[in-house]
């Protein structure tokens, strides 16, 4: 009910930014336009913005027989978090990352970049893919696929409005308004994509440590991809930065403060919560990994996973790896 309330209060607010750059452009009619235009926009979002964000982002299915370690561990956690196994997508990126997409559970996507498989350890890769079927399970990957989609729209109509409103005297407010839009447009953009509460994330990384059982698993893995995105590009998320909010570690990097327009909590506070939720269950004699998940808990062997190949080139492809 609560990501319903929510899911509707943003597309109300990106509505209402739609309908005042289409005013600001073209007074009454160009309102009505925008108005239009954001009706369906938010209709294809919902129905296709998964799918373009896949696409974005540069992510390509992979099969079970290129991956069939990774699928299993897939399966074997949305099994412990009680949803159908979502389909697995691959990135070619070097730097370790990972987010989920989706309307729903019957219709959502997990996909994690090469760098996330070359640097992870398996128990930490199952808490990484805990924490995105969490958001799956409680819904908040259609807030965060409208978000991504939408917020992107909303820069190229501010874009559109200072070209057209800049030299278009018939502009409500001319073209000093203008240039205030597109002053503004990016902010409101950033206000949207905080329509996704922080606090998710922490709920995530709870939900995550319940689903395997190992929350200092997730707390070490956090501390890898805050390290290492630091080091490596993601240059998909760069090329789109409105989407930088669906990663589990903020993608653009450099930037780890709770500051006011941060899309992503301080690592060292999530990974402060995981150790307490790890301490709390050792309190309880809790700290183990249900049964069906006995092999994530399993120490690596030598080349037991590799990168799967689908034709994705990256720097990883031509260097050893840690798996081999």
């Amino acid at each position: 009910m609560l990501n319903a309330v929510r899911t509707t209060f943003l597309l109300a607010a990106l509505t209402g930014v739609f309908v005042a750059i289409g005013y600001v452009v073209g007074g009454l009619n160009g309102m009505l336009i925008a108005l239009g235009f954001a009706l369906v926009m938010n209709a294809l979002s919902y129905w296709n913005s998964d799918r373009l964000v896949l696409r974005l982002q540069n992510a390509e299915p992979v099969g079970r027989d290129r991956a069939p370690d990774l699928h299993a561990l897939v399966e074997e956690l949305a099994a412990a978090a009680g949803i159908p196994t979502p389909k697995l997508y691959l990135i070619g990126a070097d730097q370790p990352n990972a987010f989920a997409t989706g309307r729903d559970p019957q219709n959502a996507a997990v996909a994690v970049s090469t760098g996330l498989l070359s640097h992870l350890e398996r128990d930490e890769i199952a808490g990484v893919i805990a924490h995105e079927l969490s958001h799956i399970r409680s819904r908040d990957t259609l807030i965060m696929t409208l978000t991504a989609t939408l917020a992107g729209a909303i820069s190229v109509l501010a874009q559109f409005g200072l070209f057209f409103g800049a030299r278009n005297s018939n502009s409500p407010i001319g073209p000093v308004g203008a240039i205030l839009l597109i002053v503004l447009a990016p902010i409101a953009a950033i206000i949207v994509q905080m329509a996704i509460s922080r606090t998710r994330e922490y709920e995530a990384d709870r939900d995550a440590a319940e689903i395997t059982g190992d929350p200092l698993a997730l707390a070490a893995a956090l501390e890898k991809l805050s390290r290492l995105a630091k080091h490596f590009e993601n240059p998909f998320a760069r090329r789109f930065p409105g989407m930088a909010h669906l990663y589990i570690v903020n993608p653009l990097a450099g930037r780890g403060a709770d500051s006011l327009f941060s899309t992503h909590p301080d690592i060292r506070n999530r990974i402060a919560a995981l150790r307490e939720i790890a301490s709390q269950m050792t309190a309880t004699r809790h700290v183990r990994r249900p049964a069906r998940l006995t092999r994530v808990g399993e120490p690596m062997r030598s080349g037991a996973w590799r990168v799967p190949d689908i034709g994705i080139e990256t720097s990883l492809n031509r260097q050893a790896r840690p798996w081999g």
